[in-house]
């Protein structure tokens, strides 16, 4: 893999950010929530971001 710029790391490091902070607001949502399909969707999307942020990881090395 070519060499990465500053900027395109730094993009990379926001995403992984973001997506981490997705993942832990997802199953926060998910433990507070008294309706159990909306429990499970919530961990369903918890588990989305938590795909995306592997393979944005799994990019850098």
């Amino acid at each position: 893999m070519a060499q990465l710029s500053e900027k395109e790391l730094s993009c990379i490091n926001e995403s992984l950010a973001e997506e981490e902070l997705l993942v832990k607001k997802y199953q926060m949502l998910a433990k507070q929530s008294q309706d159990n399909e909306v429990s499970a969707k919530m961990e369903e999307v918890a588990q989305r971001h938590q795909k995306h942020f592997n393979q944005i990881y799994s990019l850098l090395g």
